[in-house]
């Protein structure tokens, strides 16, 4: 039976990724490091902000330090607040998603995002409370696709609950195969929402496609386990 669902933030609850292309380019740019949209979905989303700029270096050949790539992004953390700030943010049914979920089943959040910037959409509407853990991308030596994150927020879900959940009777929520790799390699069930990359490249992944957080339904998610 479904016991707990697992959410990814970008892509799935917030319509940030434009927003995180635009703060890694604008950055990039200073260091006059061309980064193209195509490239970023086609290459880069699958990483935490660490990943990006360290497979950036990789691929260009450059040699950032530890120290450099860390202020890069503090740098794209702080741009990525300024874009925040000029709109609304989560895709359309991602807050009754949430609030349906939660009503059902403990609910978490394993992210490749800084945890600042989740908590920092979630306050805004009001979501945060509703969440029994939020992993995040400091909580986990590995990112997506390794399912390091995955693997803590069930751990964190059990804590909670006061026994063993086990990862099958879970529900992962991802929108890139990156994400979805993750959460099968942690034993999840998985959803893919088709909102960054296509039905047709999800399906390799996910036990069930769907196009939009507003289809999102706890009929279909209790299905699959």
């Amino acid at each position: 039976m479904l016991q707990a669902i697992v959410f990814d933030f970008d892509g799935v609850i917030a319509n940030s990724e434009p927003l995180h292309f635009q703060a890694f380019r604008d950055v990039l740019a200073i260091e006059r490091v061309a980064m193209t949209e195509s490239d970023y979905y086609s290459r880069y989303l699958g990483y935490d902000d660490v990943g990006v700029f360290r497979t950036v270096a990789t691929d260009r050949g450059l040699g950032w330090t530890a120290e450099r790539v860390a202020q890069f992004v503090a740098r794209k953390a702080a741009r990525l607040e300024q874009l925040e700030a000029e709109g609304a943010l989560l895709f359309p049914g991602a807050e009754a998603a949430v609030r349906a979920a939660a009503n059902a089943v403990p609910i978490a959040v394993a992210s490749g995002a800084l945890k600042p910037e989740i908590l920092r959409v979630l306050d805004r509407v009001g979501l945060t409370r509703l969440f029994t853990a939020i992993v995040s991308a400091e909580d986990t030596p590995s990112s997506k696709p390794a399912p390091d994150p995955y693997l803590l927020a069930v751990r964190r879900l059990s804590e909670a609950r006061g026994f063993a959940i086990p990862a099958s009777d879970c529900v992962a929520i991802e929108d890139s195969r990156w994400g979805l790799e993750s959460a099968r390699a942690a034993g999840l069930r998985t959803v893919g929402v088709a909102t960054s990359y296509g039905a047709a490249e999800l399906r390799q992944c996910a036990d069930l496609v769907i196009p939009g957080m507003d289809a999102f339904t706890l009929k279909d998610l209790q299905g699959l386990c």
